[in-house]
């Protein structure tokens, strides 16, 4: 029995032997997967990032481009025998940051490359890269980041930096991974399908001292990155430039556009910062500053600051008056100033008189006229029958929505409805005497700088305008895009506009404008505006286009808490007028004043 046993034991460990042996030689010689998973120790994948797309002004100046930088990349599981003092030396890092990094790279992935040191320099590089043969599990990363050939444009610019988690959740498309750079403002944002080109992947065969090889099979499963596509910007440089420097110091705005195209030539926002701040090692850090800055330079205010628009609103008004044929040229209409309070030694003007003085009684009446019109025999029904149509004129020079300017966050202004009127008013009646104040471009009206720009533009081009925009074309001999060629009328007749030219010409020549925005062989044809700001001193405004009969570029500038439009603002409109129409101011005395600043002296 016992003999009988012993050999039933053998057997089972004959078989038990046989079975793995026969296990053995389908894992070494039958399957090769085990084989390909040996291999793959030694086969690195690398992923190749295309140069984002550069950024060019009208005339083929350099804007932006890319500098080199690299990131310092882990696979946990190939790191082994790790001198970790040396390699914190080398790397100018803390052990216990070494230790946090190297948990969160675990965290990500432990056969996954994951970047444990982001951005060094060139120089960085050339110091560390004799070292990393010592550290397997190590490998540097190509990457670039953007530089400026000018610290200037940064909010129309944008900037780039690592894509957060919840964009990622919003990748439905599944382009992004971790670690990624992505636009997050202006129009790195705007056009980052275009800029981000398309990353390659290259296959490197390592030794076990992580020095590299060669491509592995020779490179036959490697592809190609595919740079981005260079942007062509409606911007000139010289211009955007001379635009920040007037309004260094100050809080506002300057846009400019070419009337014949809605190609915008600068939009300045102050105050500003230099974007080469948001790139870099140095990125978070210097983010957090910027962004709890009080005066809030990330604030792009040429397209997000909401303001009245004042006396420069006297011009629509007149245009949908015309319109209406609630006047004509010729209407003459007494400055009674205790209706509404006025200014300057006029008292009974016609229609360009009126915009030539900004007679608030003047347009006090002829709001009334348009909104009073007598359609119902109720004073209350009557003002909300004309409100609605007064507002469906307004809206077609572009006010009170969004123009579709390819920049992100627009905001749109307002223009009161009946239905705005009605909550304000909690269903109680209302009519023209409670509304009057925006007669004159006050009470509830909103606009920001880039409309009021768009309407320099209407008057100029006498009734029609482009969408403003900041690419004249994408890529390599690109066209420019569809959406910005399309003429958009506006519901007044051509014919009206040669009024407003005349009184907008005068207001320069002998008006208000005429100290500091008269140019000496150039007609400026532009409007001041004092918007009303208590408990803070008024905001100064000003539009402009010039020349008067073939206007190459229309201006609108608001400098906030500067007191009168004829100072700050029409100074500096014509001042880049001049630089844009003779390549200098004619009148330094001027520029001189800007720079100072003190205009409410």
């Amino acid at each position: 029995m016992n003999q009988s046993r012993r050999y039933i034991i053998q057997l089972v460990m004959i078989l038990t032997g046989l079975i793995f042996l026969v296990k053995l030689f389908s894992i070494q010689v039958l399957d090769s997967k085990y084989a390909e998973a040996a291999t793959s120790n030694i086969i690195h994948r690398v992923i190749e990032y295309p140069y984002r797309g550069l950024v060019f002004d009208r005339n083929g100046k350099l804007i932006v481009y890319n500098t080199p930088q690299y990131n310092l990349i882990v696979v946990p599981t190939e790191v082994k025998n790790l001198d970790t003092a040396k390699f914190c030396e080398v790397f100018n890092i803390e052990k216990e940051v070494f230790i946090e990094k190297m948990e969160e790279a675990k965290d990500f992935s432990y056969v996954q490359p994951s970047i444990f040191i982001k951005q060094l320099s060139n120089q960085d590089l050339a110091y560390v890269q004799d070292y990393i043969v010592d550290f397997p599990g190590f490998d540097i990363q190509p990457r670039t980041t953007r530089a400026y050939a000018q610290p200037i444009m940064a909010n129309a610019l944008g900037y780039v930096s690592e894509i957060n988690k919840n964009q990622l959740k919003r990748d439905t498309l599944d382009y992004y991974r971790q670690g990624d750079y992505i636009g997050q403002s202006g129009l790195e944002a705007y056009y980052e399908k275009q800029l981000r080109g398309r990353r390659g992947v290259k296959f490197k065969v390592k030794n076990v001292r992580g020095i590299e090889k060669g491509p592995y099979e020779d490179g036959e499963y490697d592809t190609l990155s595919i740079p981005g596509r260079n942007l062509v910007s409606t911007i000139d440089l010289d211009l955007q430039a001379y635009g920040e420097d007037l309004l260094q110091g100050k809080s506002g705005s300057i846009v400019a556009i070419e009337p014949a195209s809605g190609e915008i030539l600068s939009l300045v926002s102050g105050p500003s910062y230099d974007p080469s701040l948001l790139t870099g090692r140095k990125y978070s850090q210097n983010f957090s500053r910027i962004s709890s800055d009080t005066l809030k330079p990330l604030f792009n205010r040429p397209l997000m600051a909401q303001y009245r628009p004042g006396s420069i609103f006297k011009i629509i008004q007149a245009m949908v008056a015309l319109q209406e044929g609630v006047i004509n040229p010729s209407t003459r209409i007494v400055c009674n100033r205790s209706i509404i309070g006025c200014h300057g030694p006029h008292s009974f003007e016609d229609l360009e008189g009126a915009i030539k003085h900004s007679c608030n009684p003047y347009f006090h009446n002829v709001m009334r006229r348009v909104v009073n019109q007598g359609v119902s025999d109720d004073t209350y029904e009557d003002t909300r029958i004309g409100l609605a149509k007064w507002r469906k004129h307004v809206e077609s020079f572009g006010l009170g929505s969004p123009l579709g300017i390819d920049l992100p966050n627009e905001k749109s202004g307002m223009v009161p409805s009946v239905e705005y009127y009605d909550r304000a008013y909690r269903g109680e009646p209302w009519k023209y005497s409670n509304i009057y104040s925006i007669a004159i471009g006050e009470g509830e009206n909103l606009v920001v700088p880039l409309q009021m720009a768009n309407f320099a533009s209407i008057v100029a081009n006498r009734g029609y305008y482009y969408i403003p925009h900041l690419v004249k074309s994408i890529g390599d001999n690109g066209s420019p895009l569809p959406k910005y060629q399309e003429k958009h009328y506006t519901s007044v007749d051509p014919k009206h506009f040669d009024v407003a030219v005349e009184a907008m010409a005068s207001v320069v020549e002998s008006g208000t404008g005429q100290y500091r925005a008269k140019l000496k062989d150039i007609v400026v044809c532009g409007k001041t505006g004092t918007v009303q700001n208590d408990p803070m001193p008024d905001h100064s405004v000003f539009i402009a286009f010039a020349p008067k009969d073939d206007p190459k570029i229309a201006v609108s500038v608001y400098v906030e808490d500067a007191g009168q439009g004829a100072r700050a603002a029409a100074s500096i409109a014509s001042l880049m007028i001049e630089k844009y129409l003779l390549g200098a101011t004619e009148r330094p005395f001027i520029e001189e004043y800007v720079k100072k600043g003190e205009f409410l002296y």
